[in-house]
């Protein structure tokens, strides 16, 4: 039987990408919610490495098996880097959606010249239980445009445009996100890793 990895997060968009980018692996993919964990992080790290890593060593430790965990965010470079860390809280709105969150993004960016450069970053933490995160990292530059354009993805991929393209990351086709996205990126760097563990 395959060994699992368990995908540790809740967030049910990450946890269909981060399926789909690891199909090549003989491993089992495993969610909290098939093995009936229920474990929320607080991600109060001041990096995305601290974010992920926390992540991964919480899941790891209560589930026994290899944790998966990522953290990423928006950066805009008109907002000297925001929302950064903070990307899935980018609303002062309770409860805020993520069409609260763009709303709100392209409010601060009004009135601010264009091109509104900026770039997806994801960092990916692997703990096999009782040992130390490693880490792999991937990055997809392009702007923020003023209209959201697309329906796949999630967060801010409608209304990130991937400039050489001249589509938004929702306008994709999953086969081609899979290999651009910052997700994938870091996924595509974290693969040698996992290939080390024991039983992967």
């Amino acid at each position: 039987m395959p060994p699992q990895l368990l995908i540790a997060t809740n967030n049910k968009g990450k946890v269909a990408e981060l399926c789909e980018l690891l199909t090549g692996l003989q491993v089992t993919l495993v969610t909290p919610a098939e093995i009936g964990l229920t474990l929320e992080v607080e991600e109060d790290g001041s990096t995305y490495a601290e974010n992920a890593s926390k992540k991964a060593l919480a899941f790891a430790a209560a589930s026994g098996l290899v944790a998966l965990a990522d953290d990423s965010g928006l950066e805009v470079d008109a907002l000297d880097g925001q929302p950064g860390l903070h990307s899935a809280r980018y609303s002062p709105q309770p409860g805020a959606t993520d069409a609260d969150r763009r709303k709100y993004l392209l409010g601060k960016l009004s009135g601010k010249p264009r091109p509104w450069l900026a770039r997806f970053r994801a960092t990916i933490a692997i703990v096999a239980p009782g040992q130390t995160p490693r880490l792999a990292e991937g990055i997809c530059e392009g702007e923020i445009i003023p209209g959201e354009r697309g329906t796949g993805g999630f967060g801010y991929d409608p209304i990130f445009l991937l400039t050489e393209l001249g589509l938004t990351m929702a306008e994709l086709p999953m086969d081609e996100k899979n290999r651009l996205s910052h997700r994938a990126r870091a996924v595509q760097n974290a693969i040698p890793i996992l290939r080390e563990i024991p039983g992967i």
